[in-house]
């Protein structure tokens, strides 16, 4: 009866070692999937906010009163609000994205004015979550965000 009720126990004893082998196979899988998850996840949160932050720059140009006295001083004014706005809108990125407003062709011989917007965060030099080795060739050096807006060629002033 002894000899039985050793047998046993022995059994149990690699079953815990197997279970414990096959937890640290089974683990790197499941982090790394994990991680794949929560980066991406916040990669994409990224690139949803730049994206808004340069749809309400482009329409925070588009309501400026410029209230100047040439195009070139308006369209300068109405940009920089449109970089202002969008800037109040990425402030969770740490200020780390670059917004850039210019006036921008709408049509082939110019009569028309637009003012576009685009937002950079170089994610590469700085990541969200810390890059795992190998990882960062998957993920994309920056985030860019583009909105443009045309103005009312009666209004520009």
């Amino acid at each position: 009866m002894k000899h039985a009720h050793r047998t046993g126990q022995s059994g149990r004893r690699t079953q815990r070692g197997n279970m414990a082998i096959e937890f640290a196979i089974v683990f790197p899988l499941f982090f790394v999937v994990f991680y794949a998850i929560v980066t991406y996840s916040l990669i994409f949160v990224a690139q949803q906010s730049l994206t808004l932050a340069a749809e309400e720059g482009a329409r925070a140009a588009l309501r400026f009163q410029a209230n100047a006295t040439s195009i070139d001083d308006a369209l300068a004014r109405r940009a920089d609000a449109a970089c202002a706005a969008a800037n109040g809108l990425t402030n969770w990125l740490a200020g780390l994205a670059h917004c850039s407003a210019a006036p921008a062709p709408c049509d082939y011989d110019g009569t028309l004015r637009c003012i576009a917007v685009t937002l950079d965060y170089g994610y590469a030099a700085r990541p969200l979550v810390p890059t795992l080795p190998l990882f960062g060739l998957a993920l994309p050096d920056s985030l860019v965000a583009r909105a443009m807006v045309q103005l009312d060629p009666d209004n520009v002033l």
